[in-house]
């Protein structure tokens, strides 16, 4: 499949919204509140427009690095290829950024690590869906059946 920024860009998008819309309802399922945009707006003077915004463009430069690194080398259908890349940002975020922002690996707690995987399954299947299929393969009709 030949990279579509456009379309990584759109995918990236609507990945973000659904594991948004998905951090939402994380209380009502019995996960801790997973509010990203507040937790970045802290790292930027406690502006939460910023948060979202940083929130939005870090979906959609992943799913542009999806697009890019792996949408063509990942086995499956478009939506697995996106659940497993989804595994990759959720380590970096469980590893990295978490602890960076203070608040321990995976947050210091088992049920905000499953509410963050289960966030980050959602996008990558999003993303996965929504960039696409391999190169289509043209339908051809089975010489039996024409």
């Amino acid at each position: 499949m030949k990279f579509n920024p456009g379309r990584a860009i759109v995918a990236g998008l609507a990945g973000t919204a659904a594991m948004t819309m998905l951090m939402t309802m994380a209380p009502a399922m019995g996960l801790p509140p997973m509010n990203v945009p507040a937790m970045l707006g802290s790292m930027m003077g406690g502006n939460v427009i910023l948060g979202w915004v940083a929130h939005f463009l870090t979906g959609t430069v992943l799913a542009l690095g999806y697009a890019a690194l792996f949408a063509s080398r990942l086995p499956g259908h478009a939506a697995a290829r996106g659940v497993l890349y989804s595994l990759l940002p959720w380590l970096m975020a469980g590893l990295v950024v978490m602890p960076m922002m203070g608040r321990g690996f995976f947050s210091g707690a088992i049920l905000a690590a499953v509410g963050s995987l289960m966030g980050h399954l959602l996008y990558g299947a999003v993303i996965g869906t929504v960039y696409g299929t391999r190169a289509a393969v043209p339908v051809t009709p089975h010489p039996a059946r024409a």
